[in-house]
């Protein structure tokens, strides 16, 4: 089945004469056998509401479908995802090669608490080459992680690539896939051991519940993301598991508004005269736009601008007064977002020189001239707090 069509069929409860459409929410702790074979046969599925119910199931199955792997697990946030997907692969001594251009909160789990339990961390350049990631990786190097594209600046990564190194040298290869959420990237296609989203984002799409997946290729990395979830008891609600579910019916309709509206930001943003730089893969001239172009069979709607150099007044009285675009961490739900970010504060690897402020849109479903409209607006008001 083509994509569209599994994000329609997947995680539905065919098995039933009569059903309904979507999987009801199935709220469990206990769950009771009637006679010890049911017992015996419930232990190869749903045994404890923190292990899953049918409600996470389906999700998982959806999901599986969609990103084209073994198995499927849920986290309860994206950053729960990674962080349980990196420790599932490590021990103490133990070495890992993080990406430069991180989403931050991963950034500091490898800083802060993998270093407090002997696993080391080495970032690296996102736009590294195959020998160039090789030269850095040692004997204990258990794990690359890779984030493509980038969570701030967007460089895209070569994971063919990045997969080769990885294999060849005894580790495995982790991607942060929500950008492109499982439906315009496939990781595991191009080589990727585990595919992480955070399903808070475009899965659900409505900016209502925490929930993050982590997606294996095959059954022995599978084995190793559910007892790393099992042993530190991690568990997501029926209730935000049937509301990513529920949003992901519509994932392909609302990624195609949101790269819509994304490219015809960008470019209407390229065009003025406050902007020095579009950071967005599907545009010519940001880092690894070649490799999205080979890789990816579309573009969602997050994506940074480099300003001119203004000052912080002026910038202030841009964001006071936007009326569509709203100041908040986050994005993939169906409302616009830009946030002000400071690329130079989370790299080590590679240095982040740029004079211009960096912010950072999501292009919601709104209509494309009324946010015309609104950043027309903000860049009035910015103009006449320079004058």
């Amino acid at each position: 089945m083509k994509d569209n069509t599994k994000l329609i069929a997947a995680g539905r409860p065919h098995g039933r004469r009569a059903h309904p459409v979507n999987p009801p929410v199935e709220r469990a702790s206990t769950i009771l056998f009637p006679t010890y074979d049911d017992y015996l046969e419930g232990a190869k599925s749903i045994t404890y509401g923190r292990l899953g119910t049918s409600s996470h199931r389906a999700l998982e199955e959806a999901v599986t479908a969609l990103e084209g792997g073994f198995e499927t697990r849920l986290a309860c946030s994206g950053l729960q995802a990674c962080n349980i997907a990196i420790l599932s692969f490590v021990s103490a001594g133990d070495h890992i090669l993080m990406t430069d251009s991180a989403y931050d909160p991963t950034r500091k789990f490898c800083e802060n608490f993998l270093r407090r339990f002997g696993v080391e961390t080495t970032f690296y350049d996102p736009l590294a080459t195959k020998d160039e990631v090789t030269e850095l990786m040692r004997p204990n190097t258990k794990v690359i992680f890779a984030e493509s594209p980038g969570s701030l600046t967007f460089e895209v990564q070569d994971i063919p690539a990045l997969a080769e190194a990885a294999h060849e040298n005894g580790a495995v290869l982790l991607v942060d896939n929500t950008w492109g959420a499982g439906y315009f990237y496939k990781p595991i296609s191009l080589g990727a051991d585990v595919s992480i989203q955070a399903a808070t984002k475009y899965l659900s799409g409505h900016s209502d519940c925490l929930v993050g997946t982590i997606t294996s290729a095959d059954e022995k990395s599978a084995r190793k993301i559910y007892y790393g979830l099992l042993q530190l008891g991690s568990n997501v609600s029926a209730d935000d598991a049937y509301l990513t579910l529920r949003g992901m019916r519509t994932l392909a309709s609302r990624l195609k508004s949101h790269q819509e509206n994304g490219l015809a930001l960008a470019k209407w943003l390229s065009k003025r005269s406050e902007v020095d730089r579009i950071l967005h893969p599907a545009i010519k001239g940001c880092p690894g736009h070649a490799t999205w172009k080979r890789d990816f069979t579309g573009a969602s709607g997050l994506f940074s601008v480099v300003l001119k150099p203004v000052p912080l007044p002026a910038l202030k009285m841009f964001f006071n007064t936007l009326k569509l675009f709203a100041i908040g961490f986050s994005w993939g739900g169906y409302e616009s977002l830009c946030l002000h970010t400071a690329p130079e504060k989370h790299r080590t690897a590679t240095k982040w020189d740029e004079q211009g402020h960096v912010l950072r849109f999501h292009a919601g479903l709104e209509d494309i001239g009324d946010l015309q409209n609104d950043l027309e607006n903000a860049f009035t008001a910015m103009a006449m707090r320079l004058e």
